[in-house]
């Protein structure tokens, strides 16, 4: 049975960026509201990216059609 091509997931491919190493990129979370009560060291943190961890990206490369 044929069940053709898998359609990459709109909002995952809207979050995500993969890396010239193959790993993904996500945007670190708490950083869009409340941010008068979070220290500066927390919110410049916070603006920085991170990878996506190891449990969670073969689901992740499935959702981006990988």
């Amino acid at each position: 049975m044929n069940r053709g091509k898998l359609k990459t997931k709109g909002s995952v491919k809207k979050r995500l960026r993969l890396t010239a190493s193959g790993k993904i990129k996500r945007r670190r979370a708490n950083h869009s509201h409340l941010l008068t009560k979070k220290n500066a060291k927390r919110k410049r943190r916070l603006t920085a990216g991170t990878a996506v961890s190891k449990a969670d990206t073969k689901r992740i490369k499935h959702l981006l059609g990988i």
